[in-house]
């Protein structure tokens, strides 16, 4: 569906406030996808700011609920540097369909600093599988959705946005389409437009830390490609990252190769020649066809509902620590805010206010995954930072304990429920691959001393 600009529409809500007594409003009929129809008399208008997962998604909901919704996208071609894993879950719970999946990643190695190889994916059942996806394909596929339903896509550079002179004022969203300016007036906001939010700076939302991630797409010749069919890999270790991981997923006719980090953002080519390095056998001959950087939210926002503006996504901060997940909980925080929106303005009815973004949305998010993102965030901190960590995070992934209980939370988006003697040897486990890792960091460290330093005689 193409692109609109909005030309002459209706007033928001606020407006049918102001004038309802010398005015007289036909009932409006909204149509979407799912063949619910919504008979109202006025209408909530809301602006989305962004048309990646997180917005589409929050637009889908809003515009299945009967209320005005206007997205906006600058450059819906583009496509954000991502790895494209999307956990099992996703494909039913946001009806994605199987054509849009490049590979069915059903093995997985973890290549340690010290090059320990670990098979993650023993104990995948024969249905369970993760879906590897280009952005660029699931990004347009979830904006045509929302648009079916009612939505309407507006490809603008949003500028800026002007506050409520009072408590029912509309925001009122400038913007740039086809060279020209624009505005538009609306009674609520969702910002799901990245780590580097517009919507966040102009609710003075604060900062926060982010990583930077860098890919390059490689096609690589046939027989190499055969060897990344159905296998990613992640590979750790300081050289790569000091502070995350680098990888190579698959994809449709190429391969993925990135990495991120948060403290050696300077250094980032400098991490990707190492990534590139440690996997040169396996891609030499390849051609890189794209490469791509873009920022990423290690924690979320100080602020993310204010007034009436709700952030979502990269945006609000949604990015799992340990492995930098975000597709899935972008999608999924966007909907719970369309969805939170619509229940409290009773489909578009009446006016919300703060309150209602923070009963609705903020703290069903909190309480749904709270749990998640300080677990994720927990064990960055023991692992993370040290050769010596890494390597027994890596030494722990062997286990079929480890891999099992992983796999069910990241693939159900839910933690698993563990064995309790099970998690005493595991924690046991735990400190004994430190001490043992330790040992092996430290040896690790004399050579590379030993190599780097001048003969001594």
């Amino acid at each position: 569906m193409a692109a609109q600009t909005p030309n002459t529409i209706n007033q928001p809500l606020h407006s049918f406030r102001q004038t309802l007594r010398s005015k007289t409003f036909k009932p409006q009929t909204i149509r979407c996808r799912k063949t619910t129809t919504f008979t109202i008399t006025a209408t909530l208008r809301a602006a989305v700011i962004g048309g990646g997962p997180a917005g589409s998604s929050a637009a889908e909901a809003l515009a299945s609920g009967g209320i005005e919704t206007f997205i906006f996208e600058r450059s819906p071609e583009a496509a954000k540097p991502c790895g494209g894993a999307i956990p099992l879950c996703m494909l039913d719970e946001f009806s994605i369909p199987s054509h849009l999946i490049d590979r069915k990643v059903t093995q997985m190695k973890i290549i340690s600093p010290s090059n320990l190889t670990v098979d993650f994916g023993k104990t995948l059942k024969p249905h369970e599988f993760i879906s590897m996806v280009r952005r660029e394909v699931l990004d347009n596929f979830l904006r045509r959705r929302a648009a079916d339903c009612g939505a309407t896509l507006v490809k603008a550079l949003v500028t800026s946005i002007d506050l409520p002179l009072s408590e029912k004022s509309p925001y009122i969203i400038n913007y740039i389409s086809n060279n020209t300016h624009n505005s538009l007036a609306v009674d609520v906001i969702i910002g799901a437009d990245g780590a580097n939010s517009k919507v966040a700076k102009s609710i003075d939302a604060g900062n926060y830390t982010c990583a930077i991630a860098f890919q390059e797409r490689i096609k690589l010749p046939k027989e190499k490609m055969k060897y990344y069919e159905n296998l990613a890999e992640m590979y750790i270790g300081n050289d790569v990252s000091p502070d995350f991981y680098a990888w190579v997923f698959p994809k449709c006719d190429h391969v993925a190769v990135g990495t991120g980090t948060i403290s050696s953002k300077q250094n980032i080519k400098q991490l990707q020649g190492a990534i590139r390095n440690r996997v040169k056998p396996k891609i030499e001959g390849g051609e890189i066809i794209k490469v791509e950087a873009h920022p990423i939210p290690e924690h979320p926002r100080p602020v993310r509902v204010r007034g009436r503006v709700a952030l979502v996504g990269d945006a609000a901060g949604y990015v799992t620590k340990c492995s930098g997940e975000g597709i899935y909980f972008a999608a999924k925080s966007g909907r719970m805010c369309g969805e939170a929106i619509v229940r409290a303005s009773e489909n578009g009815r009446r006016m919300i206010g703060e309150g209602d973004l923070r009963r609705e949305y903020l703290r069903k998010w909190d309480d749904e995954f709270f749990t998640t993102f300080k677990f994720l965030d927990v064990l960055q901190r023991v692992f993370y930072g040290s050769n010596a960590g890494l390597e027994a995070l890596v030494e722990l992934c062997g286990k079929e304990y480890v891999q099992r209980m992983t796999f069910e939370s990241y693939l159900y988006k839910k933690l698993a429920k563990g064995n309790p003697v099970e998690d005493v040897k595991m924690a046991a486990a735990t400190v004994g691959s430190l001490i043992r890792s330790n040992i092996l960091g430290r040896e690790m460290l004399a050579r590379a001393v030993m190599l780097h330093s001048p003969t001594q005689f």
